[in-house]
């Protein structure tokens, strides 16, 4: 999982936004794991290739899923880097974004009609629901309809796995309570003087956090297996212990 924090921080007697980079992965025990932490300026997909290839050059080998936002060339980035790498798009950012496009008293409507196209049971019956939803919505609110077939690609890759796997990548929300832990550990330095205290504070809250991740995720064995399905020459390694 990759996500970006955005905080404040004084640079050239001048305070400046800039964004942190957290990669969050799941290890072949089951348990999360902080990857690392890195600051640069607004979140971009060139500064992710650099945390990419950082990760590449400290012996990361494979990564079997990524899960990110819609952040565009993200895709593009992390393909460019692990190659066989498969992106999943955060399906909640895409129904997030949808309904920033929809009047308030029609979203109960558009939710239902949208929730039939994300909660289908496979691929096939996603795109019969879609279509469902151009002919209703497209027309007139193309902002909220259009990114999930522009997206197609990207956000139903999670339809290819079992339920166990698609539980844990159809979103985001594993690096985003990471995030709001992080936010609250540092709810109180509404500004850092430099970057080395920035990433001291949030490498402190990382720890911090990451003392609850003793256990692995529930019913590890049975994702675990599942993997082996999906990925059987790339996890033919990887056991339980």
């Amino acid at each position: 999982w990759m996500d970006g924090i955005h905080i404040k921080v004084r640079e050239n007697h001048k305070l400046v936004s800039k964004c942190v980079y957290i990669v969050l992965g799941l290890n072949s025990l089951g348990k999360k794991e902080v990857l690392g932490i890195w600051i640069g300026q607004q979140e971009s997909a060139s500064f992710w290739r650099e945390v990419l290839n950082d990760l590449k050059s400290r012996g990361i080998k494979d990564i079997l899923l990524t899960v990110t936002d819609n952040l565009k060339g993200f895709t593009d980035a992390i393909k460019g880097t692990f190659t066989k790498s498969i992106t999943q798009i955060c399906v909640v950012h895409m129904i997030r974004q949808s309904f920033g496009y929809i009047p308030y008293k029609k979203r109960k409507e558009f939710s239902e009609d949208l929730k039939m196209v994300y909660k289908s049971p496979n691929r096939e019956m996603a795109e019969e629901y879609l279509l469902e939803l151009e002919e209703k919505w497209l027309e007139r609110y193309p902002s909220a309809v259009k990114p999930w077939r522009t997206n197609w690609e990207n956000w139903t890759n999670f339809f290819d796995y079992t339920p166990e796997i698609r539980q844990i990548i159809y979103t985001t929300n594993l690096i985003e309570n990471l995030n709001k832990n992080i936010r609250k550990y540092i709810k109180n330095k509404t500004q850092f003087p430099d970057d080395k205290s920035a990433i001291k504070s949030i490498y402190l809250a990382c720890i911090k956090t990451s003392k609850t991740w003793s256990k692995p995720m529930p019913e590890w064995g049975t994702i675990l297996n599942d993997f082996h399905m999906a990925f059987p020459d790339r996890c033919k390694h990887i056991c339980l212990k």
